[in-house]
C-alpha cells in the first residue's frame, strides 16, 4: 500500500472540474492508500470554519468518506487555508499537523512542509505571511462578518495573481537552496516533500556529503499532481481531468 501526498489543489466553486477530479481521486485511489497527506492550499481561500461555502462542505464529505474507509488523512495548512481549524478538521475527519512535521516513511526520515517558508528570497511575501499568521490579526479577521472576509479574500487573490504573474518576481518565488539544506539538517531529514511553488520535480540535495532528496508537488489548476511512495519506490504523477 502506498503513502500518498498532494498539495495546492486550490479547490474553488469556479473550477468544478477539479473538485470532481479530487472526489474521483479519493474514491478510486486514495481509499486504497496507507495514508493521505495534504500539504496545504487544499482550498483557493479559507475565511474561517464558519463559512457556509458549498465547496468546503463537499470536500469535508469526500474526506469524511475516506476516513470511514479506514485511511487516515493528515493536513498541513498552506498560505491560502491557514485559517482552517479544528471545527472543519473534525467534520472532514482529518488530523492537523504542524508545519513542518517530521514523519517516518518506510524507514526514511521525511520532512513535510507547505513550502512557503523556504522561499526566503521573497522578503515581501515573508513579511505578509508573518502578519497573517499573528494570532491577534487572525482573531480580528475572524470577528468580521462573512461578507467582509469574502471581499478581503477576493482582493488578496487578485493581488496574488498580479504578483505571481510578474516575470520580475519569478526567481524569488522559488525556494532558497541554503534554507532547504538548513531546514533538512535541523530536523535530521533525508527527504523533504513540499508544495507551494507549483514547480513539480524531484531534486537531489547534498547535505554535507550525505545524499538526500527534495520532492516538490505540483498544483491542481489544470490537472492533478500526486506523489506515491510504496515499497521504497516513489512516483510523482499527473492526473488528468475526465
Amino acid at each position: 500500500m502506498a503513502t500518498v501526498f498532494i498539495s495546492d489543489l486550490h479547490l474553488d466553486a469556479a473550477r468544478p472540474g477539479i473538485i470532481d477530479l479530487f472526489a474521483d481521486f479519493i474514491e478510486s485511489q486514495a481509499k486504497a492508500a496507507r495514508a493521505l497527506y495534504i500539504l496545504g492550499d487544499l482550498f483557493e481561500a479559507w475565511i474561517g470554519d464558519d463559512d457556509d461555502d458549498e465547496t468546503g462542505a463537499r470536500v469535508a464529505t469526500v474526506l469524511g468518506g475516506l476516513r470511514q474507509s479506514g485511511v487516515p488523512c493528515f493536513f498541513i495548512a498552506g498560505n491560502r487555508d491557514f485559517l482552517l481549524g479544528d471545527v472543519w478538521a473534525r467534520r472532514a475527519g482529518v488530523t492537523l499537523l504542524d508545519d513542518p512535521s517530521l514523519i517516518d516513511v518506510e524507514g526514511v526520515p521525511t520532512l513535510l512542509m507547505h513550502g512557503d517558508t523556504l522561499c526566503t528570497d521573497d522578503a515581501r511575501y515573508q513579511a505578509i505571511r508573518t502578519m497573517l499568521r499573528a494570532p491577534g490579526w487572525q482573531r480580528s479577521f475572524l470577528d468580521r462578518p462573512l461578507a467582509e472576509r469574502r471581499a478581503f479574500a477576493a482582493e488578496a487573490r487578485a493581488e496574488s495573481r498580479r504578483y505571481t504573474t510578474d516575470p520580475a518576481n519569478n526567481a524569488i518565488m522559488d525556494v532558497n537552496q541554503e534554507q532547504v539544506r538548513a531546514t533538512m539538517r535541523r530536523f535530521g531529514a533525508r527527504r523533504l516533500i513540499h508544495g507551494h511553488t507549483h514547480r513539480p520535480g524531484i531534486h537531489d540535495v547534498d547535505l554535507a556529503g550525505e545524499p538526500a532528496q527534495r520532492i516538490v508537488l505540483g498544483d491542481w489548476y489544470e490537472q492533478g499532481s500526486v506523489l506515491r511512495i510504496d515499497a521504497g519506490a516513489f512516483a510523482l504523477e499527473a492526473l488528468r481531468t475526465p
